[in-house]
């Protein structure tokens, strides 16, 4: 029936995959529209037990991840290309790099650039740390570039690192199933392989929708500070509806027309607002503060790596970090198919060492400087200049306006707020948009450019649609009871990545590690060569008898040795010289006649010689 219905939509994808997914989804929607209150209680209640009791696994996991790939990296396969050995890059390093940046975290950049330094500042999470102090900056800073710097890229590189080298490099289907080959073999292509698709789809989607309605909240609240425009559920709906309509012509157009171009203008775009951050204030300190900020992320990415604050009778701080730390990493994780694809589709041709670098070293690089310029700046709004960023954030909670309160204290600050809702919409479309060709190519297990554009568009309007309904529906509930359930849903995937560890480590040395010694069969008794050699060299034994018996005249058996039994042949025939000749008579008359038997014989196609 599903295959019915995919020919008459002409579909051209997985039915089971593509239908279940968007059932799923669907049903899921409806049922938060008709009983919100149920979903926001069964899923409120299973992320808290999963924040509350496996918050350590998350922790752990992300930086066994890092470790594992830095290996790899920097290991005997790191040379090995992610393709055939003739492949080389598609895109320049720099075009590589905005696609990196616009399909992964753009859009959380732009929301938590001002809010994140200063929500720690405000509230300091580690030890008894005085707020709005030099040491609680210093806290803040650390704290957030651990959130967007290398174990939130480490989230995205390990898929992306596995699909590009099972997809690319082993020739498979663009599916996170292909993953699990070493593993399930064949079944991959079973109902097994489906499930684990469309499990990888629903968080895609769940995780996509998320931070749709985070750009949406940012972007109203951007039109509210310019416009006075109303903050409610209806003028975000509409920003919704403008900006999927905008990744939807981006999708038609495809990845190098599309996607790229929006990219290449989103970083742009974005690098001079970093600019103009950087000069319009007080330059030297920002510049000192921004690689002071790096340097303390760097000295306290151990403790930071490990922290689980395991100090008794502290629950405020363990609510801090669930509602932080572990929150992102099981927030990011359903994230991690989609962007971990799309990576991989851009990356194909480089090196594994190529690789990791490169998705560790520019977006993170860039990462930390934003964060370093935005949060040193935000310090001196707050300390030396207006002030406001702190009520506006940690007391009223506007988190979404909180870029905008930041901006009202720079020259122009009209102009630039206006520039700055432009990068959250093109952030945004390009994530909207990257997400839809992912999400299209996990259904239909092949590349996006030979599926039709109207399945690759009805993505797009799913991801819109999930974020506007529950939005319309619920308002800001609505947005909560979905990030409660990506937290649920991203479990099974933050599993998946020790698994795709595991398989990619299976692969990697079946492909390229030491050849496998041919095995034959063995026997325990078998001698070396060197006892070959030995047992030729060695003079023959004496014979060892008794082996020969015959019976005396009583019928007794009588044991004779090879010695004895010679010697007796030798008396025989010197008793009768003439039975003994006529033996060899008949002896010689039989070889002669068998050699001429074979002179006489025709000769055959194996017996002419080789000229």
């Amino acid at each position: 029936m599903s295959e019915r219905l995919a020919r008459a939509l002409r579909l051209k994808t997985d039915p089971p995959v593509y239908f279940a997914t968007v059932g799923i989804v669907l049903a899921f929607v409806v049922v938060t529209i008709v009983a919100g209150d149920w979903v926001s209680d069964v899923f409120g209640t299973a992320s808290d037990w999963i924040l509350t009791n496996l918050g350590w696994f998350y922790i752990l996991g992300v930086t066994l991840f890092l470790i594992f790939l830095i290996f790899v990296a920097f290991s005997r396969y790191g040379h090995a290309r992610l393709g055939s050995d003739e492949d080389r890059p598609e895109y320049s390093t720099l075009a590589w790099f905005g696609m990196l940046f616009a399909a992964g975290i753009g859009t959380i950049l732009m929301f938590w650039g001002v809010a994140e330094p200063i929500s720690h500042f405000a509230n300091p999470p580690i030890g008894d740390t005085p707020a709005e102090s030099a040491e609680a900056a210093r806290q803040a800073m650390a704290i957030t570039h651990y959130h967007f710097g290398l174990h939130t890229w480490t989230i995205f590189a390990l898929p992306a690192l596995c699909f590009a080298y099972f997809i690319y490099k082993r020739k498979m289907p663009p599916r996170v199933s292909s993953i699990f080959s070493p593993l399930l073999g064949a079944r991959v292509y079973g109902p097994i392989g489906k499930i684990i698709d469309v499990a990888a789809l629903i968080g895609t989607v769940f995780g996509v929708a998320t931070s749709v309605g985070l750009g949406t909240l940012q972007i109203n609240a951007g039109l509210a500070e310019l416009f006075g425009v109303e903050v409610s559920p209806a003028v975000q709906i509409t920003i919704i509806v403008a900006v999927t309509a905008v990744a939807s012509v981006s999708v038609a157009l495809g990845l190098d027309r599309g996607i790229k171009f929006l990219s290449n203008l989103n970083i742009l775009m974005a690098i001079a607002l970093l600019v103009f951050i950087i000069l319009a204030g007080p330059t030297v300190l920002v510049l000192k503060g921004t690689i002071e900020s790096i340097g303390v992320y760097l000295g306290a990415l151990p403790e930071l790596a490990f922290w689980n604050n395991a100090v008794p009778n502290s629950p405020d701080n363990q609510a801090w970090q669930n509602t932080w730390t572990v929150f992102y990493w099981a927030w990011t994780i359903t994230w991690s198919p989609f962007v971990g694809i799309f990576i991989a589709r851009i990356s194909r041709g480089r090196t594994i060492r190529q690789f990791v670098t490169g998705v560790l070293g520019l977006p993170v690089a860039f990462s930390l400087i934003w964060f370093g310029a935005f949060g040193t700046s935000a310090f001196h709004i707050e300390q030396d200049g207006n002030g406001g960023l702190v009520q506006a954030v940690a007391v009223d909670g506007d988190i979404p306006g909180a870029l905008f309160e930041f901006l009202s204290n720079y020259p122009a600050a009209t102009f630039m707020s206006g520039l700055a809702i432009i990068i959250v919409v093109l952030f945004f479309t390009t994530s909207v948009d990257s997400a839809a060709m992912v999400t299209d190519m996990i259904a239909s297990g092949r590349e996006p450019a030979l599926a039709p554009t109207h399945q690759k568009l009805i993505w797009t309007g799913l991801m819109g649609a999930v974020a506007a309904v529950l939005l319309g529906a619920t308002g800001e509930g609505g947005l909560a009871a979905l990030q409660q359930t990506i937290i649920v849903v991203g479990l099974p995937f933050f599993i998946m990545g020790f698994v795709m560890m595991f398989s990619l480590g299976v692969a990697l040395k079946n492909d390229l590690g030491d050849p496998v010694p041919t095995v034959t069969r063995q026997w325990d008794s078998a001698d070396t060569v060197e006892d070959w050699e030995r047992n030729e060299d060695a003079p023959s034994p004496e014979p060892i008898g008794p082996i020969h018996h015959i019976p005396d005249g009583n019928g007794e058996s009588i044991p004779i040795s090879p010695a004895v039994v010679g010697a007796a042949l030798d008396e025989y025939a010197r008793q009768h010289p003439e039975e003994l000749g006529q033996l060899v008579d008949d002896s010689e008359e039989s070889a002669a006649r068998t050699d001429t038997d074979r002179d006489e014989s025709p000769p055959q196609d194996g017996d002419h010689p080789r000229n």
